[in-house]
């Protein structure tokens, strides 16, 4: 059977939207960040954004691992979730608004109760020190555990079902 040009093309173009609805849920699937790109030297503002629980449970808990070269961190408290910081000593010292830094916050944890249907935001502000060159791709490993279950977006490695949230380093306009 022959299709004139015009049905080919409809056809390809049905298949493509089709082949795009099965692959774009699981791309949204994941804890993600707002803003995927920031200048080192300054101060970013990182939203976390959790889509859902995990396999229809409730989020219990989101755990975020600092990465090095991201320091000063203040994370923004929630209502009703309590806010737990893991400090420790950083791999070298930096330099700080004229003072140097050799410990902050490695580890972010919010702990209340996010409903399936529901999606929520995380945020901290941190200070990208100048360490981090421009190309530099930076992972944040989140761990979402739900009342029933866990999902760990650790991976830093592409492609992955379970890939951290990721922030590319640019340089400076």
């Amino acid at each position: 059977m022959r299709f004139p040009r015009l049905n080919v093309f409809l056809l390809a173009a049905i298949g493509a939207a089709v082949g795009a609805s099965i692959v774009a849920p699981s791309a949204f699937a994941h804890v993600t960040l707002e803003t995927k790109q920031a200048v080192a030297g300054s101060y970013y503002k990182a939203v976390f954004k959790v889509p859902h629980g995990c396999k229809g449970s409730p989020t219990t808990r989101i755990r975020i691992q600092i990465p090095a070269g991201v320091i000063s961190v203040k994370p923004q408290p929630k209502a009703g979730w309590k806010l737990e910081l893991v400090e420790g000593n950083y791999a070298k010292s930096y330099s700080l608004h004229g003072a140097q830094v050799t410990s902050g916050v490695r580890e972010i944890s919010w702990t209340g109760n996010l409903p399936d249907a529901y999606y929520d935001e995380f945020i901290f502000q941190a200070n990208l020190t100048t360490d981090l060159p421009a190309g530099t791709v930076v992972s944040f490993p989140v761990v979402q555990e739900c009342e029933k279950g866990v999902s760990r977006w650790i991976e830093t490695k592409e492609p992955s079902e379970n890939p951290a949230p990721k922030l590319t380093i640019v340089a400076k306009p």
